[in-house]
């Protein structure tokens, strides 16, 4: 389905939290021509007004897909540390919420960089995003720099819509035994795309020849095209005809199965 709306449509909403967080801002972004709408929440360390951020949206827009970025608590209020699990994943709840009040024809997907993105999952973990069809992590950060581990990632076997996971090769934050482990666990429902040489920015080196726009538009046109994936096969979601058909790497084993519960729920807001 492709709506139409007016050509490069970009403004500020105010998103009601809960009578404990207030409200924060975000920016709901549409183009002209739209077939899918993303919830794009930011990383640890830069709001939604990040240079990234920025290019994120406005390369998503040229490829028709709506974004609504918004702030978390701590940084709407200007704080260094992040919010609590249990008020990041209310903030991600009520963008979602807004998201389908503002696009409710288009496919919703959601995801984010980094910490955005584990926030987005682990809410989606403790019950599911209303109406989502999928999440997309660009950066997914499984670990702190220098401490491998896959301790963050106990939650996504409560997930069950289909999750892109973008990962640079390099990434500190992702170490690629830990980072295999993981999403091979997942099975068909976890989609990757591995960027060489690229770290947990998506920067890479310049030996490589490649700008940083050059791989950015490599990773959006990924995620056009598993967005239309899952768009057109929603119910496939454990063969891997949909994501398998766009050339991106799977889960090579069967998805463990997990009972539903709380993701994280004990654990304490961390950077990352």
């Amino acid at each position: 389905m492709r709506a139409v709306y007016a050509a490069g449509m970009k403004r500020i909403i105010r998103l009601r939290i809960g009578t404990q967080s207030g409200a924060v801002d975000g920016i709901a972004m549409v183009p002209r021509q739209v077939e899918a709408a993303y919830v794009f929440a930011h990383g640890a360390g830069a709001g939604m007004s990040h240079p990234f951020m920025d290019a994120v949206a406005d390369g998503l827009a040229r490829r028709r897909i709506a974004t609504l970025r918004f702030q978390f608590p701590y940084m709407q209020a200007g704080r260094r540390g992040v919010d609590a699990p249990a008020i990041a994943h209310e903030t991600v709840r009520a963008a979602v919420g807004r998201a389908n009040a503002l696009w409710p024809s288009l496919p919703l997907f959601a995801g984010g960089k980094s910490f955005g993105g584990r926030m987005t999952s682990q809410a989606q973990a403790n019950a599911p995003l209303p109406a989502v069809l999928g999440l997309a992590f660009l950066g997914f950060p499984l670990h702190p720099a220098g401490k491998p581990s896959v301790e963050r990632a106990g939650h996504l076997a409560l997930v069950d819509v289909p999750m892109l996971f973008i990962h640079g090769a390099r990434d500190a934050l992702a170490q690629a035994t830990q980072f295999r482990r993981v999403t091979s666990r997942l099975g068909p429902l976890a989609s990757v795309k591995e960027v060489a040489d690229a770290d947990h920015a998506f920067h890479v080196p310049r030996r490589t020849g490649l700008t940083d726009s050059e791989v950015l538009d490599e990773i959006l046109d990924v995620m056009a095209v598993w967005t239309q994936a899952w768009r057109v096969r929603p119910s496939t979601v454990r063969g891997s005809a949909a994501a398998g058909s766009i050339g991106i790497r799977q889960g090579d084993r069967d998805r463990p199965p997990a009972a539903r519960g709380s993701a994280d729920r004990g654990s304490k807001g961390s950077r990352g």
